[in-house]
């Protein structure tokens, strides 16, 4: 029988707990572009913003193909294809990572991958990946979560052994809903209250309503981190990495600017899924990859033969 060193959704009351599991792995062994002082950085705060990964060539690319993604997105019904509560703008495409080419080459950046196994010290796959759009005017906020909790409740993620890359495919500003979150928070795991339902996911990708702290736990984070947020803002093509346990959430966009982010979240080769911890059934693989798992190997994304599809 197995240990479940981070029970969630097993009762009606929330608990912090202290997390089990270094947040760093095997440091040193991957060589990568992230300086120790970065490494340092982000085992503190649990996460990372990187300036100066891509050109502005690069970030036009990226830009176009973005807009080409969500134009071929529009009106599609589709699993993959998830929409605005309410409405039918597009809130989520998930899998570019295997339905689109850019994409594909994307997820495979050298340096980013790199940057991934030097976090994570072992080699990398794709657990899930996906581009976020938050339309101007109308855009939902995304309520406060641990990606882990749910990863490890509804997938069956063993350990917070994975990060997620978040490039900025339009400049993020702070009113119009970049992602917030609070530093240090990936340190304690927050065991939810309540049962999670089979297909829970239908309804959690529009508005999730499970697995998210009460008021008191969340309060506690936040003074815990010295009373801060933080917002990643920046211009188009900065890239942030995250923790998997890192508590973060985005409020709504009533500005006139969209924000829009491509997802890559690596997990580490040796923390793969098994069966979910909670009671409900697995995720579809468009959430949760399962099928063909296999080490990521770094590639050049913008070579002159393939800078566009």
């Amino acid at each position: 029988m197995r240990t479940d060193f981070y029970p969630s959704r097993v009762g009606s009351n929330a608990k912090l707990m202290k997390r089990e599991d270094p947040v760093i792995h095997n440091r040193g062994e991957f060589d990568g572009p992230l300086r120790e002082s970065e490494l340092d950085s982000y085992e503190k705060n649990g996460f990372l913003m990187l300036n100066d990964v891509f050109s502005e060539e690069e970030v036009d690319i990226m830009s176009d193909q973005l807009k080409q993604t969500l134009e071929s997105a529009r009106g599609v019904n589709s699993e993959t294809v998830v929409t605005e509560p309410g409405g039918d703008e597009v809130r989520s495409i998930f899998e570019v990572h295997k339905n689109n080419d850019f994409f594909s080459r994307l997820a495979s950046n050298e340096h980013i991958v790199k940057a991934a196994q030097q976090l994570l010290g072992s080699e990398v796959y794709i657990n899930q990946s996906r581009i976020n759009f938050k339309p101007g005017f109308n855009g939902k906020e995304f309520y406060w979560h641990s990606d882990f909790e749910t990863w490890h409740v509804e997938d069956g993620m063993p350990k917070p052994r994975a990060v997620s890359c978040s490039i900025i495919l339009t400049d993020n500003y702070e009113y119009n809903g970049p992602l917030m979150l609070i530093p240090g928070s990936h340190q304690w795991y927050v065991s939810c209250a309540g049962e999670t339902p089979d297909n829970n996911y239908e309804q959690s990708l529009q508005k999730q309503e499970l697995g998210i702290p009460d008021k008191e736990t969340l309060t506690q984070l936040f003074e815990k981190a010295g009373k801060r947020i933080e917002t990643a803002t920046g211009k188009a093509g900065m890239v942030l990495f995250f923790e998997s346990n890192t508590m973060h959430g985005s409020a709504g966009n009533i500005s006139p600017l969209p924000r829009s982010n491509a997802f890559f979240v690596f997990n580490s080769i040796h923390n793969q899924l098994e069966e979910p911890f909670g009671d409900a059934k697995p995720r579809p693989e468009f959430l949760a990859n399962r099928e063909g798992i296999k080490p990521m190997e770094p590639k050049p994304t913008f070579e002159k033969d393939k800078a566009t599809t």
